[in-house]
C-alpha cells in the first residue's frame, strides 16, 4: 500500500474509533509490518491537522492515538449533547484520584493518612469511572489492595503516559500567613527607614541652625546721603559749611 493510501486508511481508522488506538493495532488492522512506518504518517497527519488549525486533532493520548474535537470547541459539542447529563467528580473524589495518580500505587489507609479522612466513598467513585483500579496487593501484614490510575484516565485527562502529568511544584500555592507577615515586616521597616530620615535632617538643622532675623538698623546707624547722591557739587556743600 501507498504512503498516500495508508495515510488515508489511518485517517479513516482514527475518525471512527471511540478510544485511543496503538501503533501496533494499526499496524496490523492496514496489514502493514513496518510500525515505524505507520508512525511517521501519524506524525504527518498529526502535522497537516495543527498546521491547517482544523477544528479537529490527531493527538497521541492514554498510549495510543486518538482524533478529537479541539478544546476551543468544546462549546458545540456541548450545544450537540446537552441533554446528556453529565457527572462531576465531587472534591473529596478529585482529591483521592490526584494521590492516587502521583503516588501509586499505594493501599487506602495510605490515602486516608494523606488526606486525613476515610475514603472509601470517593474509592468506590472512582473505580465505578474506571478512572482507578486495583493493581495489585501490598507483600505486609494483611496483603491490602493497591490502587493506581488506568487508561481511562489518562484518556480522560488527555495524558499519554504517567510522565506527562504536571509537576507538584506548579500547584504549591504561597501561604497567605506568610505572605501578611512579609508585608507587614516591609511596612514596618518603612516607618523605620521615614524615623530615621527624620532623625538626621533634626540633627542637621541643630548642627547648622538659621541665621537670625534680620534687625532694623538704628537711627544713628543711618549714613547721610553723600552729595553725590543727591546731586550737590562738593565745594559748594564745603563752602556752606564755613
Amino acid at each position: 500500500m501507498e504512503d498516500t493510501e495508508l495515510k488515508k486508511a489511518l485517517e479513516t481508522l482514527l475518525f471512527i474509533a471511540d478510544h485511543p488506538l496503538p501503533v501496533e493495532g494499526l499496524a496490523q488492522l492496514c496489514e502493514v509490518k513496518n510500525q515505524e512506518r505507520v508512525k511517521s504518517l501519524l506524525d504527518e497527519l498529526k502535522a497537516v491537522y495543527d498546521g491547517e488549525e482544523r477544528a479537529l486533532q490527531i493527538m497521541q493520548v492514554a498510549g495510543g492515538w486518538q482524533m478529537s474535537t479541539r478544546p476551543a470547541y468544546s462549546l458545540w459539542v456541548r450545544k450537540l449533547y446537552h441533554n446528556k447529563m453529565t457527572v462531576r467528580l465531587t472534591q473529596a473524589a478529585l482529591e483521592t484520584l490526584c494521590i492516587v495518580a502521583y503516588k501509586q500505587p499505594l493501599t487506602r489507609a495510605e490515602i486516608e493518612a494523606i488526606r486525613g479522612v476515610e475514603v472509601i466513598g470517593p474509592l468506590d467513585t472512582l473505580t465505578e469511572r474506571r478512572l482507578i483500579t486495583v493493581v495489585g496487593r501490598r507483600e505486609t501484614t494483611g496483603r491490602p489492595i493497591l490502587y493506581g490510575t488506568t487508561t481511562e484516565f489518562l484518556r480522560q485527562f488527555g495524558l499519554n503516559t504517567l510522565s506527562d502529568l504536571p509537576k507538584l511544584e506548579s500547584f504549591v500555592i504561597e501561604n497567605p500567613a506568610a505572605s501578611a507577615q512579609a508585608t507587614a515586616l516591609e511596612l514596618v521597616e518603612e516607618e523605620s527607614e521615614a524615623a530615621r530620615e527624620e532623625a538626621r535632617l533634626a540633627g542637621e538643622t541643630e548642627d547648622n541652625p538659621n541665621a537670625e532675623e534680620h534687625q532694623p538698623a538704628s537711627p544713628e546707624a543711618v549714613a547721610s546721603p553723600s552729595p553725590v547722591e543727591t546731586g550737590q557739587n562738593p565745594e559748594s556743600v564745603d563752602e556752606e559749611g564755613k
